[in-house]
C-alpha cells in the first residue's frame, strides 16, 4: 500500500508544511531529567501513549519503527492506517512520524518528538501537516482540525501522567 501524499518525510522538517494542507505544531512540557525522558521515550515508541490517548492501535510491531504498519482506530468505527515513515534516537531527542496510507480519512503525516533540553525539561513536540481525505473529514472542517489540535494536546498530558513517577523521583 503507498502513502496517500507526496511530502513522505517532511515532518522532520516541523516549519514545512505543503501546499494545500493544514499545519499542526504542538509542544507540551512532559517534565524533568533523565528518568522522564527515558520513560516518556518507552510509552512513545512501544505505541503506550496513543493508547492512553483513548485511540486503538493495531500492529504486529511491539515499537515504532521504520516502514511500520500501524491502524489507528477512533471511537472503535474509524480506521485510520498509516506507516512510521521515520524514527530519531540521538541521546537527548526522540520520536518518529507516521504517514497516511489509503483508507485513512485524513491524507498527510504526524510526527511526535521527545527533546530534552539543556536544563533537563522534556518536551513533546506534534507536528502534521494534513487535509481530508474522506467526505465525513471534509464536513468536519474546522472541529476536524479543532480536534487535532485537542488530540495533540492530551498526548502532551498523558505522557506527564505516564511519567508521573519519574518525575517526583527527580524532585526529591
Amino acid at each position: 500500500m503507498s502513502f496517500t501524499y507526496e511530502d513522505v518525510g517532511a515532518t522532520r522538517d516541523p516549519e514545512h508544511c505543503p501546499p494545500g494542507f493544514h499545519r499542526l505544531h504542538v509542544r507540551s512540557r512532559v517534565g524533568e531529567g533523565e528518568g522522564v525522558f527515558r520513560r516518556a521515550t518507552e510509552a512513545l515508541f512501544g505505541w503506550e501513549m496513543h493508547r492512553a490517548v483513548g485511540v486503538g492501535i493495531e500492529t504486529e510491531a511491539p515499537v515504532a519503527a521504520p516502514d511500520v504498519e500501524v491502524t489507528v482506530v477512533l471511537g472503535g468505527l474509524i480506521k485510520a492506517p498509516c506507516r512510521v515513515v521515520w524514527t530519531v534516537e540521538e541521546p537527548r531527542r526522540r520520536g518518529w512520524a507516521y504517514g497516511t496510507l489509503q483508507g485513512h480519512p485524513e491524507t498527510g503525516e504526524e510526527s511526535f518528538v521527545l527533546d530534552r533540553t539543556g536544563d533537563g525539561t522534556v518536551w513533546l513536540t506534534v507536528t502534521a501537516f494534513s487535509r481530508p481525505a474522506k467526505w465525513y473529514a471534509r464536513a468536519g472542517g474546522p472541529a476536524v482540525r479543532g480536534l487535532q489540535h485537542a488530540y495533540a494536546r492530551r498526548c502532551g498530558a498523558v505522557l506527564r501522567r505516564l511519567t508521573a513517577e519519574e518525575n517526583e523521583a527527580g524532585l526529591l
